[in-house]
């Protein structure tokens, strides 16, 4: 489970995302979170949605590999105090957060190898958000990790999003996979110190992104490791944390919204 520190910051401390959700709202500064139940392809699925406005830009925020938490749910209400909603996907299922390795490398491992099932779980979520309400025409896809990994697929299927942004994520193409249908910017924030991911797979996404036309920005962040962004963990960097929060709020103002 990750825990959570942000000095100055709002933290949920240890709670888990079932205690957390069995609330059903959760007020922050900027509006009240809810989790939501819903369904993709009839299987059974637990997101999270917050919107500080009707009209408001729409995040879809992509879980790590120990599915959807309290980490996430941090970053959505950071996101809504900062005028943007958040539709938080669950890609794992109802109830299913591994806390083994063994476990969540099943899951991920499950939807590496079935790359339709990713596409429709995150094209099933932003159905689900905009029956709520959450406007998707104004829209980008975030992740972190597994999720980063996943926000890259999304942005290969040729999704019709404004952008797309990985934070410390998976960077290899699928074979037989590429950019060419790729539409929105996209932004990789990553590591130097990443031993998961890289830098060669940082060098052959650069070259990529290039070869196929798509507008990028890779940036690197020097001692940082793999999930360099969450809290409580060994990992964190909060140098590199901030900085790359910070580009990130930055891109989506700076994105032409209508």
């Amino acid at each position: 489970m990750k825990t959570l520190f942000m000095p100055g910051r709002l933290t949920l401390g240890t709670l888990t995302i079932g205690s957390i959700l069995t609330l059903m709202t959760f007020a922050t500064n900027a509006a009240e979170g809810r989790a939501i139940e819903y369904k993709v392809n009839d299987e059974a699925y637990e997101g999270y949605y917050i919107s500080p406005s009707e009209d408001a830009p729409l995040v879809l925020l992509i879980h790590d590999w120990d599915g959807l938490t309290d980490y996430e749910v941090k970053r959505a209400e950071m996101l809504a105090e900062q005028g943007y909603a958040v539709f938080a996907a669950d890609l794992f299922g109802a109830g299913v957060r591994p806390t083994e390795v063994k476990d969540k490398r099943q899951h991920t491992g499950e939807l590496y190898k079935d790359r339709q099932k990713m596409r429709d779980l995150m094209n099933g979520a932003l159905q689900m958000a905009d029956s709520l309400g959450a406007n998707t025409d104004k829209s980008v896809a975030m992740g972190y990790c597994f999720g980063g990994a996943a926000v890259l697929e999304l942005a290969r299927s040729g999704s019709d999003m404004k952008g797309f942004v990985t934070f410390h994520g998976g960077l290899q193409t699928p074979e037989g996979q590429d950019y060419l249908k790729s539409k929105g910017n996209i932004l990789v924030l990553h590591g130097a110190a990443d031993s998961a991911i890289p830098m060669s797979d940082f060098a052959v996404l650069s070259g990529e992104l290039e070869k196929a036309g798509v507008s990028n920005e890779m940036i690197v962040y020097s001692g940082a490791p793999h999930a360099f962004t969450v809290y409580g963990s060994d990992n964190y960097r909060q140098d590199a944390d901030y900085k790359s929060w910070q580009r990130f709020l930055t891109f989506l103002d700076d994105i032409e919204w209508e």
